[in-house]
């Protein structure tokens, strides 16, 4: 998706009106499941002195992670992306009641989508991406950056306007692949997941199978639900499947599952705690 690399000179425009504001870097994170994508806006970005690329993610897990960790003052952000996607990200970040930075989309979306970025004042950019358009999306950030505009508000408009918020009132459901078959298995009958030597398998109450998400941390954001936990490492687990906690070793536990088999699942050291405040132990 990344188009060749061009000469990082600015526009006439834009040069000017980086110059008196370049004492403050604009600290700014990056966030595309394409690689190529990546590299050529941090290649653009090169141009523009005071935006400080501090980092930069490949899906929405890490996108929330990295805001969590640097609160940036800009993220440009893919709306399409494997799991947790671009809206994802925005609603877990008013969810979380975390600070919101200042976002600007990269998309390839439609004109619908684009229409609402506007009517929000959110701002984006299309694929391929315009080193004109780029500055001023900067432009435009640095303005709400130095009025300390708040882009929470707009941001939950903007998650409401494209459905982002009426998603939880309609069961998810999850692609299993079981013998010859691609079954829809809904969210809620999902019993648990858990992922071995890079492969998930999943169990369900009337099925089995595996999954084409490529890690346990990408199938519980494409869960979007508090129903979900990670007892372990390897295990995600519905919390309304779990039968019986059996103490175990050392002050430890293991889980007892609802499925056919009982299967048991280890509680890490680190999640005892949360099983306690869960089930009130």
């Amino acid at each position: 998706m990344g188009t060749p690399h061009r000469s990082a000179r600015l526009p006439a425009g834009a040069a000017c009106a980086y110059t008196a504001n370049a004492a403050m870097p604009i600290n700014t994170l990056i966030v595309d499941d394409e690689k190529p994508a990546r590299e050529e806006l941090a290649f653009l970005l090169k141009s523009f002195p005071d935006v400080n690329v501090i980092g930069q993610g490949k899906n929405g897990v890490e996108a929330v992670a990295l805001i969590k960790e640097h609160s940036p003052d800009l993220v440009f952000l893919d709306v399409q992306m494997p799991g947790l996607d671009g809206f994802g990200v925005l609603k877990k970040l008013v969810e979380r009641k975390m600070k919101v930075p200042h976002v600007v989309f990269a998309t390839a979306f439609d004109h619908y989508a684009v229409q609402a970025f506007e009517v929000n004042a959110v701002d984006y950019v299309l694929k391929p991406f315009d080193k004109a358009r780029i500055a001023r999306a900067i432009q435009k950030a640095r303005r709400e950056i130095e009025s300390q505009t708040s882009t929470t508000e707009r941001l939950e408009m903007l998650v409401n306007q494209l459905g982002g918020a009426a998603k939880p009132a309609q069961p998810v459901k999850i692609l299993v692949k079981s013998q010859q078959r691609l079954l829809l298995v809904d969210s809620e009958d999902l019993i648990f997941a858990s992922i071995e030597d890079g492969l998930i398998t999943v169990i369900a109450r009337d099925s089995e199978g595996t999954s084409n998400y490529r890690t346990l941390e990408e199938l519980n954001a494409a869960l979007d639900s508090e129903a979900f936990w990670r007892p372990h490492r390897s295990f995600l687990v519905n919390i309304h499947h779990i039968k019986e906690v059996v103490p175990w070793f050392k002050s430890s536990y293991m889980i007892k599952m609802s499925d056919k088999k009982h299967t048991e699942i280890p509680v890490s050291r680190a999640q005892t705690k949360r099983l306690r405040e869960l089930f009130k132990l």
